[in-house]
């Protein structure tokens, strides 16, 4: 029996990039999977690809921006799975444009999406969860969110208020047995990070990254399963860089050997 047999779990943006890795990983582990995307058939692509690995999955079509798309989306997850173990929310957008050239639109669509979308979808877990002892919501940050970086300032700003809004859950829900955690991954790649970075953004990123190279969905995807697995149940209220060692890092000589002769 797999690490995650008899749960149920949520991914929001499962439809492609980083959800859909934690998805496939999940349901290799046993998991029950609710796929939730704004694009209808890049969620029943991925539901598919799970069904026919013989895992139970369904698809659901969900702007989470929108307050009665996401009751609907967990009206969908009780009737599919009757309750709710995990939520890993990982539906999001970004956009690349300084303060200067930041239009209202531009900032209201990235708050209204990456922030507001993921208190809706993180309230709407937690209110599953509240009654069972048990739970493990699993937010999407990013390395954005902790550090300043060009063009970052709408998409910054959202993801910095999910980590607050991380931290603040985790000490609300502990003693109903949920935890909540954020993973706030740097450069990976992604359809969404393949629109975004161009060639500068790709040579400037890896200069400040120890790894020198940009991270694979799949690396995020094994974060992601630990902290939504029982295992877990004492880390909460943690925003986990996967990124490298891009926070961490100072001056990058990569002359120099690890020995440093």
């Amino acid at each position: 029996m797999g690490t995650f047999s008899g749960q149920n779990i949520l991914v929001t943006g499962g439809g492609s990039g980083i959800g859909q890795a934690i998805a496939h990983r999940l349901a290799d582990a046993g998991a029950k999977l609710a796929i939730a995307d704004r694009n209808a058939e890049a969620a029943e692509a991925t539901a598919s690809g799970l069904r026919d690995a013989g895992a139970g999955a369904l698809a659901i079509e969900a702007d989470i921006s929108r307050e009665a798309d996401v009751e609907a989306m967990f009206a969908a997850v009780q009737q599919f799975g009757g309750t709710l173990h995990g939520m890993a929310h990982c539906a999001g957008i970004g956009v690349e444009k300084t303060i200067l050239d930041t239009s209202l639109d531009d900032w209201n669509r990235l708050i209204g999406i990456n922030l507001t979308g993921t208190f809706l979808c993180a309230r709407g877990a937690a209110r599953m969860m509240a009654g069972q002892g048990y739970g493990r919501i699993l937010l999407m940050g990013s390395a954005a969110g902790e550090r300043g970086g060009t063009g970052r300032s709408a998409y910054g700003a959202s993801k910095g208020g999910v980590h607050a809004l991380t931290r603040v859950m985790a000490v609300e829900l502990a003693e109903l047995g949920i935890t909540v955690n954020a993973m706030a991954p740097g450069a990976i790649e992604t359809e969404l990070v393949s629109r975004m970075h161009d060639a500068e953004t790709r040579t400037a990123y890896c200069s400040g990254i120890p790894a020198n190279r940009y991270g694979a969905p799949d690396e995020v995807g094994a974060a992601a399963e630990f902290l939504l697995s029982s295992g877990a149940a004492y880390v909460s209220g943690v925003v986990l860089p996967i990124d490298g060692g891009f926070m961490g890092a100072g001056v990058i000589k990569r002359q120099m050997n690890p020995s440093g002769g």
